[in-house]
């Protein structure tokens, strides 16, 4: 399973909500990583309000604020790999970069990260929900 690292900019919460504003992005992508905690992968969300120091004890990170400053936030590592920065992907692009990440393990052809069709339906009727 994947080890996945979110830095955000600097925010009361990593929900939103308790904002004067409340971005819709923010609650949907909190519950995307709630579930991909059930499904196995690690999650770890850090906030640079709140924990600076996870911010530079990661040399990748450090040195990306350094270069880019906070506007590459947020900053999602999967297993060590940047694989997106500045915005938040939705259920179905974290599925896709789990398994870009992941594509040499020996389940790589399977979705990994099971996502709802456009019907409603998870994967097209199987039961891998």
């Amino acid at each position: 399973m994947a080890s996945i690292k979110i830095y955000d900019k600097p925010m009361c919460c990593s929900t939103g909500v308790c904002g004067p504003q409340v971005d819709p992005v923010l609650p949907r992508f909190a519950a995307d990583l709630d579930w991909l905690m059930t499904q196995g992968h690690q999650v770890e969300r850090y906030n640079l309000a709140q924990q600076p120091a996870a911010f530079v004890e990661n040399e990748l990170v450090k040195k990306m604020l350094a270069t880019e400053s906070v506007d590459c936030l947020p900053l999602i590592l999967i297993d060590g790999q940047v694989v997106s920065k500045t915005d938040y992907p939705n259920r179905e692009q974290l599925t896709t970069l789990v398994n870009s990440v992941n594509e040499n393990l020996p389940n790589a052809g399977k979705s990994t990260l099971p996502v709802a069709g456009q019907s409603g339906e998870c994967c097209g009727g199987s039961d891998c929900c």
